[in-house]
């Protein structure tokens, strides 16, 4: 028996974080959930992260309104600065979902050409797929733009999805 085909976002935790932040305004994780899941019928939210015990309340958090966390093991370089590069990750749980569970649709959380191959992967086997770009149009990859594939800019919902000042 095939499972029911599912709709699935694949977010990488550090690009959106960075590209909202470079564009000056906070993101609200639980309007942003929502509205993935509004926008888009994404009902898995995958949030790739690096793991950093004093995160941990965070981490609660967002698993709480929803988001399924998968965690990558942070090193430091030489400045002290957290790395935890996600990209393999992300693309093995994508081409996981794709073979093991019949997804229908995905939406990408990114502005990195990185996933370009994973993208035109889902546009071969029929997975339809919209973009998510955290960074603005003039910082998206130029490689996610060439594959065609619709790119909704964060920018552009931020009054959807930002946090509102009380």
């Amino acid at each position: 028996m095939q499972p029911t085909p599912k709709n699935i976002a694949y977010i990488d935790g550090a690009n959106l974080h960075k590209g909202v932040e470079s564009s000056l305004w906070k993101l609200d994780y639980r309007k942003f959930r929502s509205w993935i899941r509004q926008k888009f019928g994404a009902t898995d939210a995958y949030l790739f992260i690096g793991l950093m015990p004093k995160h941990a309340n965070l981490y609660t958090a967002l698993q709480n309104i929803g988001y399924v966390l998968v965690f990558k093991e942070v090193i430091y370089d030489g400045n002290g600065r957290a790395k935890g590069n996600c990209d393999a990750d992300l693309v093995l749980q994508a081409a996981r979902d794709y073979f093991e569970q019949g997804v229908a649709s995905v939406v990408l959380v990114s502005s990195d050409g990185d996933y370009t191959p994973l993208v035109k992967f889902w546009a071969e086997k029929g997975v339809h797929c919209d973009i998510v770009s955290p960074a603005p149009t003039s910082k998206c990859s130029v490689l996610l733009k060439r594959t065609g594939v619709p790119i909704v800019y964060l920018n552009e919902v931020k009054h959807k999805v930002g946090y509102e000042l009380k």
